[in-house]
């Protein structure tokens, strides 16, 4: 799975023309799931997504988290996130997760990461239209690839 998780001091997505579903401060996730993917890694993403030390404590150092200061999420799924550019100018999706595999392992990061103590979980939906809205502060932006831990 792939994850870029973004500081922000707020954030709202708009699903197929509705109504903004917005969050305070605290992380914008796009979260894109890999064909074949091996979702066991799920609870370990959705809590190093909310623990993240990546707030300011008093001393102004990152060291403090999303989870810990009680601030929110707002998730939105982002098959792009397996484009190859490797070849010509038009990506490649063939290693995005199709249809009901990445919609589950997302409905299943959803569920993990509102389990992590975050004050809300706002999300946009599986497949479809949305526009997302945010202001990241810092700019801090954080990606992490599942496939790197097993590297280690």
């Amino acid at each position: 799975m792939r994850a870029v998780i973004q500081r922000v001091s707020s954030a709202s997505v708009t699903v197929n023309g509705g109504a903004p579903r917005p969050i305070g401060p605290g992380l914008a996730i796009l979260l894109g799931v890999k064909d074949g993917e091996d979702t066991t890694i799920i609870p370990k993403l959705a809590a190093k997504c909310a623990n993240l030390r990546i707030f300011e404590d008093d001393a102004g150092k990152l060291n403090r988290s999303a989870a810990e200061l009680g601030l929110s999420a707002l998730v939105v799924s982002n098959f792009t996130l397996y484009g190859d550019t490797s070849r010509g100018n038009r990506p490649s999706f063939i290693r995005a997760a199709k249809g009901e595999a990445a919609n589950a392992a997302y409905e299943t990061f959803l569920k993990e990461l509102s389990a992590q103590g975050l004050r809300q979980v706002a999300h946009g939906e599986f497949g479809a239209d949305m526009q997302l809205t945010l202001t990241n502060d810092g700019p801090v932006t954080i990606v992490i690839d599942t496939d790197d831990w097993a590297k280690k």
